[in-house]
């Protein structure tokens, strides 16, 4: 009989817990032997991943919002329909990530641990104010802020690029071919090297654990708590004003319909994967139309990732937190912008939440190396901020739905479960 193999979650655990015990043992027993330890084994492990993240970050972003951005800007599809959801989206997400900042500064998760910085040290300047950064958010040279990591000039970059490419449509048929095809490549690297994510949480964790002791377990329970309370009060607020107001909707109703939808996606902890479910139950259970459902929720499947905004904003204050690096206002308005932007091309797959927040921490000066420390509890966030994600795509679904129905389509009925 064959041996079953353990899931990537699963190992993961494994590596959290064992790193986090080896990490306690030798700080509390063995300071004496952690010190070469971590020099020769775990410093490296941490230093190669964080690099291997650093390498597909600025190509999977530049990839996958051109190619985003290439199918949202379909002249048959951006109409009045395309425009309000687009808007939606990008509203609950800058509104989620704004949850996130206000919750994690009153809870503060990281305050009460310190963690040394590597070898690798930011460049901590003061934060340009909005004028500067709104004037700089077009790149002079696009390949220079390809090379120098400048992420806000590459997202608008890339949304021009992607824009170009649906008004030109089949003229540039090979072009959008050629950056699709790179997309799926810089994704499959995010699964590879997420495969590695076990050994590098094992290492991770015992050099933090074992570098700032019982402490940072601690941390990390409030970080994780923050996140969960965040994504909750997000739902119920955010979500339940929504429905009620403007879907004229019974929130109880709408969560007895979709139900299913939130099971699989917690499981799967994948946007995409969970998509043929979610359409399925917004037809069948939320009576949405076919014709608006297809459209919007796809779309929300690339563009709406609320729960990882969420889990954006409370890392960076967590890990600024642990750092000792103050965030002013204008750096904290730089993460809701950056983050809201970046959710366009966030990739509806396991993981790649990580990837983005590499690119929000090097948008605000913090060390990337800070993952490090929010990586082995990652993937148990992941399934929680799953459910937020595609919640957040049948809610706009039903306000878009309703929406229409009052415009006298009497084709597309809303059932509101009153």
């Amino acid at each position: 009989m064959a041996k079953k193999k353990l899931s990537i979650t699963t190992k993961i655990l494994i590596g959290i817990v064992s790193g986090a015990l080896v990490g306690l043992i030798l700080n509390i027993y063995f300071p004496h032997i952690f010190e070469p330890l971590n020099e020769y084994l775990f410093d490296p492990i941490g230093v190669l991943f964080i690099k291997a993240i650093k390498m597909i970050v600025v190509p999977l972003v530049f990839f996958s919002i051109a190619i985003g951005a290439a199918g949202i800007a379909d002249p048959k599809k951006l109409g009045r329909i395309g425009g309000k959801t687009i808007a939606l989206y990008l509203i609950t997400t800058a509104v989620a990530i704004t949850f996130a900042l206000l919750l994690a500064n009153v809870i503060n998760p990281g305050e009460g641990t310190d963690i040394p910085l590597g070898t690798e040290k930011p460049e901590i300047s003061a934060s340009p104010d909005i004028k500067e950064t709104l004037l700089n958010i077009v790149p002079e040279n696009p390949v220079q802020a390809l090379a120098s990591a400048e992420m806000l000039q590459i997202i608008v970059f890339a949304l021009f690029f992607g824009i170009g490419m649906a008004l030109l449509g089949e003229k540039v048929s090979r072009v959008k071919e050629f950056i699709d095809q790179s997309n799926e490549v810089m994704i499959k690297l995010v699964a590879l090297i997420m495969k590695t994510a076990p050994y590098a949480a094992f290492a991770l964790i015992a050099r933090a654990v074992g570098a700032a002791g019982i402490d940072l377990i601690g941390s990390m329970g409030w970080y994780m708590l923050t996140i969960i309370f965040t994504l909750l009060v997000h739902m119920f607020i955010s979500y339940t004003i929504l429905l009620v107001l403007f879907a004229k909707m019974n929130p109880v109703f709408f969560l007895k319909g979709i139900f299913p939808v939130m099971e699989v996606a917690f499981t799967t902890s994948s946007s995409a994967a969970t998509l043929p479910v979610t359409m399925e139950c917004a037809e069948r259970n939320l009576k949405i139309p076919k014709s608006i459902s297809s459209f919007v929720l796809t779309l929300g499947a690339t563009i709406n990732m609320d729960g990882t905004a969420i889990m954006q904003g409370v890392a960076v204050v967590f890990i600024a937190q642990l750092y000792g690096i103050p965030l002013d206002i204008q750096a904290q308005l730089m993460i809701i912008l950056t983050a809201t932007l970046a959710s366009i091309g966030t990739a509806a797959v396991p993981g790649a939440g990580m990837i983005t927040l590499a690119m929000v921490l090097n948008a605000v000066g913090l060390p990337v190396e800070g993952i490090a420390i929010v990586l082995g509890v990652d993937r148990l966030l992941d399934m929680s901020r799953t459910v937020t994600n595609v919640v957040g795509d049948l809610v706009v679904a039903c306000v878009v739905a309703k929406g229409e129905e009052k415009r006298g389509n009497k084709e597309l009925p809303v059932e509101s479960g009153a």
